[in-house]
């Protein structure tokens, strides 16, 4: 998949892609099956765990319906409290958000954590200016995966999302990290960008339509594929 002409909408994943909160993430998790006494994550489960759904990857643990449950409440409770600030801005991305703020392409958020969340990490850290919309998970649980975001914000930023079957949505182009980002997008038939600094492993970067090892990398992959709308 390539984008075929100038896109005038990014949307941006947020974990992994514009901030680094894998220490956050972690320790929610420990402590997370701690408290239904679940075995401890080993390192191959813990570099998995940053940006699917957290009930999806509790239930591929084996957790019964209620234990899982348990355990993201649990979950949630530690991030509330302090799990969500243990995360840092990734250098250059906010010169990335100028460029494009300033040649006028809108900007949104879709990402798999909770919005409220997402709202107050890019709060937090000064970005929520550069972003006409930021969507996320929602509370209930029933607006979880990649694709239902992805409408989400396309919806709220005035944009109709058609599915790659019905000819797809035109002029939008994705920017994140997992194979959930690029297969989310690839439903309304919108290209990926796929950042090689986030948490993705060897083979999720195979259907994105680009790749970016550094923020300029991922800059001149922008310019060349975005445009105003006029």
């Amino acid at each position: 998949m390539s984008a075929d002409a100038p896109a005038s909408v990014v949307l941006f994943d947020l974990d992994g892609t514009l901030t680094d909160s894998a220490p956050g993430i972690h320790a929610g998790f420990r402590h997370a099956l701690a408290s239904v006494d679940a075995p401890e994550p080993t390192e191959e489960q813990l570099s998995m765990v940053v940006g699917p759904p957290l009930i999806d990857t509790l239930r591929g643990l084996g957790l019964d319906e209620d234990a899982a449950q348990r355990a993201l409440a649990a979950y949630f409770e530690r991030y509330d409290e302090r799990g969500w600030a243990e995360n840092t801005a990734f250098d250059g991305i906010e010169s990335v958000l100028t460029r494009l703020q300033d040649r006028g392409v809108r900007l949104g958020v879709a990402t798999s954590k909770s919005e409220r969340f997402a709202v107050r990490i890019l709060d937090h850290f000064g970005l929520s200016r550069y972003f006409e919309f930021i969507g996320g998970a929602s509370n209930d649980g029933t607006r979880r995966a990649k694709s239902d975001v992805i409408a989400h914000s396309l919806t709220n930023l005035g944009i109709e999302p058609i599915e790659h079957a019905e000819g797809g949505t035109a002029g939008v182009i994705m920017i994140g990290d997992r194979d959930h980002d690029v297969h989310g997008a690839a439903r309304f038939g919108i290209p990926t960008v796929y950042v090689e600094w986030g948490y993705g492993v060897d083979g999720e970067s195979d259907d994105a339509a680009f790749t970016a090892s550094s923020m300029d990398e991922l800059a001149t992959v922008l310019e060349q594929n975005t445009a105003a709308v006029r």
